[in-house]
């Protein structure tokens, strides 16, 4: 079968979006179909390039473009969902979320409610049209329906290199790798060890641009000693940071899905997450596989120290989180299977 699947890129940026792209693309190979990625470039900072693209999109016929038959059209992004396929699937890693649950009416000037009216419009007609939909998580498919009044199938994806993933003896740290950004909320975990009474330390991985906060903000509260930013890490590295850690906190906003819940769950490593992180919230069993506590640094301290003084039921909820990742089937193969049904 002849499947094409479409996606935006930002030139020289890799990272999630691309891992998934790519193992889609992969997965659809390894299975004996003739795969194509058709990715399109994607400007979100000036409003003049999103209306572009949605327009040359939304006009965009890809039955058979050259005379090339094409049997199923798979869209992960926005706009690229809004092509023209009469066998069409959409698997929504998230839509333009600064037009959605990001959206500050507050701030907002008489153009950007314009501009958030314009895309509105565009993915309800897009999505309406395409009978097989599927959102990159559950919470996903929640803000589609809140929003747009249109239902989709969770789909959940295994993160990149997910057969590396080991798990090993622990060390005294919590470890938390993600971009430095607003919405990963670092800040959290910083606060949070200023209030922790155990000798539990925190590293940090990545980069970002509220990493020169951070760095103010560990000065600040003098915790110089007990957190560490390591910066960016080469995938061993991030892997073996994983096996030896006591536990993994990943406390976002709102997140879309989250690969590192799942790679914590790969690495036999209990997840604290917040109750409202959105994506991690279906995958973190809360006092099974890790913990679920309020958004605060009071909360995350007092977790924190607790995994650190019962080693042994950290342990207990690492080896349950890995179990109930497997459990779950997240397998590309699956992915495939569910999509092309």
């Amino acid at each position: 079968m002849r499947v094409l699947v479409t996606a935006n890129i930002t030139p020289f940026l890799h990272g999630g979006a691309d891992y998934h792209i790519e193992g889609l693309t992969r997965a659809l190979q390894a299975q004996g179909h003739e795969a194509l990625c058709l990715r399109f470039p994607f400007n979100y900072h000036r409003p003049q390039d999103i209306n572009a693209l949605m327009q040359f999109c939304d006009g965009l016929d890809l039955n058979q473009p050259n005379g090339q038959h094409i049997d199923t059209l798979i869209s992960l992004q926005f706009p690229t969902y809004g092509v023209l396929h009469d066998n069409h699937r959409v698997w929504i890693m998230h839509q333009h979320r600064s037009a959605y649950e990001l959206y500050d009416a507050a701030t907002a000037s008489a153009e950007d409610e314009a501009q958030r009216t314009r895309i509105h419009a565009f993915d309800q007609q897009a999505l309406s049209r395409i009978s097989r939909r599927f959102a990159n998580s559950g919470r996903v498919a929640e803000r589609l329906r809140h929003y747009n009044g249109l239902d989709a199938q969770p789909l959940y994806h295994p993160p990149h290199a997910a057969e590396r993933f080991y798990s090993a003896e622990a060390a005294g740290y919590l470890f938390f790798p993600s971009r430095i950004e607003t919405l990963k909320r670092q800040s959290l975990l910083i606060r949070a060890a200023a209030l922790v009474r155990s000798p539990v330390v925190f590293l940090l991985a990545g980069d970002g641009g509220q990493r020169p906060h951070c760095e103010q903000l560990i000065a600040e509260l003098g915790v110089a000693d007990r957190v560490r930013l390591l910066g960016r890490v080469t995938e061993a590295e991030k892997r073996a940071y994983y096996a030896h850690s006591l536990a993994v906190f990943y406390g976002p906003q709102d997140e879309d899905y989250g690969y590192v819940t799942l790679e914590a769950m790969l690495s036999a490593k209990p997840v604290i997450t917040c109750t409202d992180s959105g994506g991690p919230l279906e995958l973190v069993q809360h006092e099974q596989t890790g913990l679920i506590v309020e958004p605060t640094p009071e909360a995350i301290a007092a977790a924190a120290d607790r995994l650190y003084r019962e080693p042994a039921q950290a342990r207990a909820l690492g080896s349950a989180g890995r179990q109930h990742y497997h459990d779950l089937a997240i397998r590309w193969d699956q992915v495939v299977t569910r999509l092309l049904a």
